[in-house]
């Protein structure tokens, strides 16, 4: 049965009533929502059997998922996504064309050159998007969280490390203790007694979500904690337990996740908190023929 009478208006609307009733649905129609969520730059032209197929679902589970949020059906769902289609989704449909057709080639003849031309048009795709698609008002909420609190945390395993180190690194000139869950020497147990109530984490993880991270955030979170995750989905189970989630789906190239729109991410959000703090800036100074850096 749908869950309302009338059905979204708009793509965001749609995606913001799927969030909401995700835990309510079969396991066949999570699997849909999903898809929805992370492919809904293709929505808008790929036809029913195609989505089923995607999915690993029949046709009828699609019309079910459709008609829950009040659509009459799959046309109707899928008109909502073609509003405006061409502008928003051009970028990165124009690279996945190019990226299938190198591989589907077969080519054993690629140069090092073109390899690296395919990365960096991956790279912007991945901007683009995140450009096109971040909550703008999600972002603002981060950016008041972090210069609420007097103690930000930060947590990112595996492929989301490297972007936990660099907001590590940007949040030390701050004058507000940071804290990083590096999982060295298994010490995160330790760390985590560390958090106090009103402490913000910022979380980082994708799919298939780090278990550690995972846990770092919960127990956070019993500790009083406020949580901003960095994941790909409304739907994961960070974004869900947190109290603002900032959304963000890098590009693949030849099978490799980028971190380029992620990073892009974290570096936008250190930068708009110095902004709001006014941090100062002295520039490099001279010292004895060396560019030596002056302490803000």
């Amino acid at each position: 049965m749908p869950s309302s009478a009338t059905p979204p208006t708009t793509v965001d609307e749609f995606l913001q009533r799927i969030t909401q009733e995700y835990d309510g649905l079969s396991n066949r129609l999570k699997v849909i929502a999903r898809h929805v969520e992370t492919h809904r730059d293709h929505l808008g032209l790929e036809g029913i059997q195609t989505l089923a197929a995607q999915c690993g679902v029949q046709p009828s589970a699609v019309v079910r998922f459709a008609q829950h949020f009040g659509f009459s059906g799959f046309s109707e769902m899928q008109r909502l996504f073609r509003e405006g289609l061409a502008q928003q989704i051009a970028p990165g449909r124009d690279y996945n064309r190019r990226l299938r057709a190198v591989i589907e080639s077969g080519s054993v003849s690629l140069l090092p050159e073109q390899i690296l031309d395919e990365f960096v048009k991956g790279g912007i795709a991945g901007m683009q998007q995140l450009r096109q698609t971040l909550d703008q008002k999600a972002f603002a909420d981060a950016v008041d969280m972090l210069a609420q609190t007097q103690a930000i945390w930060v947590a990112g395993s595996r492929r989301s490390f490297p972007v936990a180190i660099y907001l590590d690194y940007a949040l030390q000139h701050t004058e507000k203790r940071v804290g990083l869950f590096s999982a060295l020497g298994s010490m995160h147990d330790g760390q985590v007694r560390s958090v106090r109530e009103g402490d913000v984490l910022i979380a980082i993880s994708f799919m298939p979500y780090a278990e550690e991270t995972l846990e770092i955030a919960q127990r956070a979170l019993e500790r009083g904690a406020r949580l901003i995750a960095i994941t790909d989905s409304r739907m994961s189970p960070l974004a869900r337990a947190a109290e603002v989630a900032l959304v963000v789906q890098d590009s693949a190239t030849f099978g490799f996740r980028a971190l380029t729109a992620t990073m892009g991410l974290a570096q936008s959000l250190f930068v708009a908190l110095a902004y709001r703090l006014e941090l100062s800036y002295r520039p490099s100074l001279p010292c004895n023929g060396h560019e030596k850096q002056a302490a803000s």
